[in-house]
């Protein structure tokens, strides 16, 4: 078993028990090094603050998942405020990266007098056609930008079971509207 602090134990009985005075001690005692952490991975003060409070919303919502035979509590909450900085960064590059790219579209749009949209071909409407479980997974995915890890944890699914669903409903969409897959994979950006 690895080593744990009094306040460490104090700490994981409280999150165990669902008391709320576990974030409170979580705050006192780690925000400072956490914090330290986030920053040196986002480089900016606000975000980081903002990844802070997600990570102590992330340890709150999967305390369950600390098993003290595989590590130290610290390392366990370090760890969860990594992975959500560089999850965190990587949406903004993705951000930036569809920034960038409607920019071209937008030139190649005002170059060409042509407006190519979701919306204007109809894909929209056709969606909203689809079982609801499909529908909500396309929305996030697709027109939200979530990833599917994101997607996954929003709608409390298995990963696996996401992705599945997600195939169902492209291969769905091409069989009811007799959508060509060249058509749906522009307008999803799998051509990208």
């Amino acid at each position: 078993m690895a080593t744990i602090t009094n306040i460490d134990i104090r700490i994981v009985e409280l999150l165990r028990q669902g008391d709320k005075a576990a974030i409170s001690l979580l705050y006192d005692n780690y925000s400072d090094a956490l914090f330290g952490v986030i920053l040196r991975i986002v480089q900016q003060e606000e975000l980081a603050e903002e990844i802070l409070q997600d990570t102590f919303l992330k340890i709150w919502k999967f305390r369950e998942s600390y098993d003290e035979s595989k590590g130290r509590f610290f390392t366990w909450m370090l760890n969860i405020a990594r992975n959500t900085a560089i999850d965190q960064t990587r949406l903004k590059s993705f951000s930036q990266k569809n920034q960038d790219l409607d920019n071209v579209v937008s030139i190649i749009d005002d170059q060409n007098q042509d407006h190519f949209n979701v919306d204007t071909i109809g894909i929209s409407e056709l969606i909203t056609q689809l079982p609801e479980e499909h529908r909500i997974i396309i929305d996030l995915v697709y027109f939200k930008g979530y990833t599917h890890i994101e997607a996954a944890e929003e709608l409390s699914l298995p990963l696996g079971t996401l992705k599945t669903r997600l195939r169902l409903a492209i291969i769905q969409l091409r069989k009811t509207f007799g959508i060509s897959l060249i058509v749906l994979g522009f307008a999803f950006g799998f051509f990208n």
